[in-house]
Formats: structure tokens, C-alpha cells, sequence
């Protein structure tokens, strides 16, 4: 599966440019995926709910369907969290998925990069990196993309889009 990652620091824009991608790609017809990778629980839902209720009585997966869409919710309790590569084995088939936030995985990267947040850049010390999208092109041989520059961004990706491994 071809797989591309966006990496930055919080409150950079990797979201907003992520979601912009996303809406590029399905404008042109190209199916895909993303895995966001958080560091806080997710709450899904109140824990008043059903498929709460039914979690916190001991199921291991529930399953919440609609005709609209449908979500399986898996609780680790204590088993590891999944590594990347069975994450992307559970997702359906598409030209392309794109991760975010996996800083370790080893397939091609974007950074998202804003001077403003006073974060240092990534990209010298992750080799994955081999872009960046920002709102301050910083000196690097590496190439630069405005944050707004989607079309630019959404080829790029699509040519430089690899198998990833964890």
C-alpha cells in the first residue's frame, strides 16, 4: 500500500493541510485513506451511550453502523497499541493513504512547518522528511511548498508516495 506521512509539531496545520489533501484527492477521483496517530484517549463518544456501555462491560471490538457509515472500536485494555503496519492492513484498499503524526515510520514525509510556532524544523534530523510545506520557506535544498499550494502538494505526494514499514 502506497503510504505518505505529514509530520510537525502541534498546532502547525498538519490537520488542516491533511483535510485539504484529502478533498483535493477525492476532487480528482483518487481514493484514499488516513491514520492519525494521537498521544491522548480518544473519546468517541459520552460514556452514557450505547456502544460505551457495551464497551465498558468488557467488549473487546464494538462495531456502531449506520446507513451512513460505520465504526469498529477496539479496546486495547492491555494489549499494545498496533503497529502501523496492521493498521494499514485493516483499511480497505486505496491508491493512497496518508498518516499523520507517525514521526517513526519509514516511508516518505511532508513537514508541516510554521516559524511561528517556535518549534525547531524536523527535517534535519528525520531522513524521511523530503518536503516541506510552509508559511516561511526556510533555507533548505529540500523542496517547499506553500501551506495553501494544495494542487502543487496533492502531486508531489502522489509521485513520491512509497510502501512504508514501521
Amino acid at each position: 500500500m502506497r503510504a505518505f506521512g505529514i509530520a510537525g509539531w502541534s498546532g502547525s496545520g498538519k490537520t488542516t493541510l491533511l483535510a485539504a489533501l484529502i478533498a483535493e484527492y477525492a476532487r480528482r477521483g483518487i481514493t484514499v485513506n488516513a491514520i492519525k496517530h494521537s498521544h491522548h484517549d480518544i473519546p468517541l463518544e459520552p460514556p452514557h451511550k450505547d456502544s460505551a456501555r457495551l464497551r465498558a462491560a468488557g467488549a473487546g471490538e464494538v462495531a456502531v453502523v449506520s446507513p451512513y457509515r460505520f465504526a469498529i472500536v477496539h479496546e486495547l485494555r492491555a494489549a499494545p497499541e498496533p503497529t502501523l503496519a496492521e493498521l494499514l492492513a485493516r483499511l480497505a484498499p486505496a491508491e493512497l493513504t496518508l498518516l499523520e503524526s507517525y514521526k517513526h515510520a519509514r516511508c516518505p514525509k511532508l513537514e508541516v512547518w510554521r516559524a511561528a510556532t517556535g518549534h525547531p524544523m524536523l527535517w534535519p534530523n528525520d531522513p524521511s522528511i523530503i518536503a516541506i510545506a510552509s508559511d516561511n520557506a526556510p533555507a533548505t535544498a529540500l523542496p517547499c511548498f506553500g501551506l495553501t499550494d494544495i494542487a502543487a502538494l496533492a502531486d508531489f505526494i502522489l509521485l513520491s508516495a512509497a510502501p512504508c514499514s514501521p
